[in-house]
């Protein structure tokens, strides 16, 4: 028979407990504005794949990076001002901030850009999908991680999800820039993975939003130095509405706009329920990329998608529990176009 004193501690205690489970779960609205603002990041995302290949068409990406990033830096600049003051960092950490930012924002996005410029849009949101996989690789090369069966799984897939969709593509394309643009994109994301793994530290020190803040303003200035002569020799009237479309919707949208609904959603529902979001992206930029330019789906790239994705996702779903890849998901586990 239970004792009557421990039986009474239980019925007072269920109220309380309901109570906060209550209070854990948040309100349906806000919960649901939440999550409509993650679908749409991930419309955001996917839509720049195909929206920067069409301003590519126009801009040269060494020019067209550094417009972006400007204004993107600006953009951050504004919304962190009007949250609050902005911290600075302490000057023993300068040095590896910008380090990260020219590994980051400077390293990546030529890879990116580049990548893109020879390349699907489809194929492109596809590479860099395979970021997760690199992150939880490259801290289990550093004692961080210890994957378990679903990673390898998980990486077997997605590599074969890749050699499926590059092989359709230069079927579809004959020529084996497309590949070089894959290779350059899957090197990116590896890149982004370092970046991701070496930003742990300042990332308890500072936050996620002013590390990703001080990173990118650091690049920016590098990506504009290297940008300057081709916006010296770029054909101002050949730019197009489509293009300077583009280049707002990038600047503003995709590396603006997106982080904060990214934040926003790891602040309000968690950083599992977020990233599941973010593997969606590839799917819909499959699709967007079909629409608007025309990049054929075969068969054979439709399974090379889902073998990748789904890859992914089982990578993601067996880190979970540990410390970098929780970490990870805190800034972009995959990395943002």
């Amino acid at each position: 028979m239970p004792d009557q004193k421990t039986d009474r501690r239980a019925r007072r205690s269920a109220p309380d407990a309901l109570s906060a489970g209550a209070q854990a779960s948040g309100p349906v609205p806000a919960r649901g504005w939440t999550e409509a603002g993650l679908a749409l990041m991930v419309l955001i995302w996917a839509v720049n794949f195909s929206v920067v290949k069409i301003a590519l068409d126009v801009f040269d990406p060494l020019g067209f990076n550094a417009l972006r990033f400007l204004l993107a830096s600006a953009f951050v600049f504004v919304v962190l001002r009007a949250r609050g003051p902005v911290r600075w960092p302490d000057r023993r950490d300068i040095p590896r901030l910008i380090l990260l930012g020219v590994v980051g924002n400077v390293l990546y996005q030529l890879g990116f850009i580049f990548g893109l410029d020879l390349t699907r849009a489809g194929n492109a949101s596809l590479m860099l999908a395979l970021t997760p996989l690199f992150i939880t690789l490259l801290s289990w090369r550093m004692g961080h991680e210890h994957p378990g069966p679903r990673t390898w799984l998980g990486g077997g897939c997605s590599v074969i999800g890749v050699a499926l969709v590059s092989g359709s593509s230069l079927r579809l394309e004959g020529t084996a820039l497309t590949l070089l643009g894959d290779a350059i994109l899957i090197g990116a994301g590896m890149v982004w993975a370092f970046y991701t793994v070496g930003s742990r530290g300042m990332i308890q020190r500072y936050g996620s939003v002013q590390t990703t803040a001080w990173t990118m303003w650091s690049g920016t200035v590098l990506l504009v130095a290297l940008g300057l002569p081709s916006l010296a020799a770029q054909e101002w009237a050949a730019v197009n509405a489509f293009a300077w479309g583009g280049l707002f919707f990038s600047a503003f949208l995709s590396i603006g706009l997106a982080y904060l609904l990214w934040y926003r959603g790891v602040e309000r529902i968690g950083n599992t329920r977020t990233s599941i979001y973010s593997n969606l992206t590839p799917a819909v930029a499959l699709v967007v990329a079909a629409l608007a330019l025309g990049e054929r789906l075969t068969v054979l790239s439709v399974i090379g998608a889902a073998l990748t994705i789904g890859g992914v996702m089982l990578v993601r779903g067996d880190t979970r529990r540990t410390g970098v890849a929780a970490q990870a998901r805190e800034t972009l586990a995959t990395a943002e176009p």
